[in-house]
């Protein structure tokens, strides 16, 4: 793997491979807490937010803890971007600190890839406008593999907001290296056809029914009205159309997993019996994160 972690896209299967085998040994068990070590005691990582988060920020700071790291936390409001300073001065600002490691998220796609051109420091990228969001497909897939022998020949529905959605676009990346079969669902104006291209054994529908289909993973997304520009969607509109109910599930197969990156709106992109039922996975994902989190740190800065 490359300096830190900027995408899916540019890693190999196998180097995917290694973090997920690293994660589920990071995974306590029935009943326990995560394990604390200090494989990176003396390490200082830190977390810069200019979006909004709860759990991608809040799971790297405690995998960085459980590490035996050093956090600090600096959202936007809180950063000197609030007062004019570029986002380079900013970050060579923290760099001359000496971090080990600096975990971004940006509304800017592109943001954290740019900045590692010239920053020595290991970027990880957080979620990047609605480019990637690597570390959130290494959970899913880490999630399904938990109640899944393999992600070879699955079939999974991707359905909502696809045309703003990073979630969406790392997981097609990663599920395709791995031969997944990737249905992609949503209303035309968030479904870009050249999202079907970025991988082989993508396809796209406008119908719910025709995505959940035999489907073995749902994968919901969020209904991202701060990145939309066109005409939003009233909530029960969308929800009669596009959101998840219990008689869907009837369509998938017998034991499809319901997964969602977060935060769900119930009522408008899932329905509150889905979200809670035992088909649903969206608690383990969290769970996950943190896990997979603890492996990326780790490989980045054991290199």
């Amino acid at each position: 793997m490359a300096k830190g972690l900027l995408g899916i896209e540019d890693l190999s299967r196998p180097e995917i491979e290694a973090i997920l085998d690293r994660a589920r040994s990071f995974q306590p068990a029935q009943g326990e807490t995560f394990p604390r070590l200090d494989t990176l005691r003396g390490r200082t990582i830190v977390n810069l937010f200019f979006e909004n988060s709860t759990r991608t920020r809040t799971s790297f700071e405690i995998a960085a803890k459980r590490l035996g790291a050093d956090t600090l936390s600096i959202t936007a409001s809180g950063s000197s971007v609030s007062k004019g300073e570029s986002l380079v001065d900013t970050l060579n600002t923290l760099v001359a600190m000496r971090p080990d490691a600096i975990v971004m998220r940006h509304s800017a796609s592109g943001a954290p890839h740019f900045l590692s051109r010239y920053l020595a420091t290991p970027i990880v990228n957080a979620g990047d406008g609605t480019h990637e969001h690597p570390t959130q497909a290494l959970l899913d897939a880490r999630t399904i593999l938990d109640l899944r022998e393999t992600l070879e020949g699955l079939k999974v529905a991707i359905i909502g907001d696809i045309a703003h959605s990073r979630v969406a676009r790392s997981n097609i990346h990663l599920l395709s290296k791995f031969g997944s079969e990737i249905v992609l669902c949503g209303p035309a104006p968030l479904l870009p056809v050249e999202l079907g291209q970025l991988a082989s054994g993508v396809a796209l529908t406008n119908d719910i029914r025709d995505a959940i289909r035999d489907a073995d993973v749902i994968m919901m997304l969020r209904v991202q009205l701060e990145r939309q520009h066109e005409a939003n969607f009233p909530a029960g509109d969308y929800f009669k159309f596009y959101g998840l109910r219990l008689d869907h599930l009837a369509l998938a197969k017998p034991n499809v997993l319901v997964m969602h990156p977060g935060p769900i709106n119930r009522g408008r992109e899932i329905s509150s019996d889905v979200a809670d039922s035992q088909r649903s996975v969206i608690l383990n994902q969290v769970e996950n994160g943190v896990a997979v989190r603890m492996a990326v740190l780790e490989k980045i800065l054991k290199q």
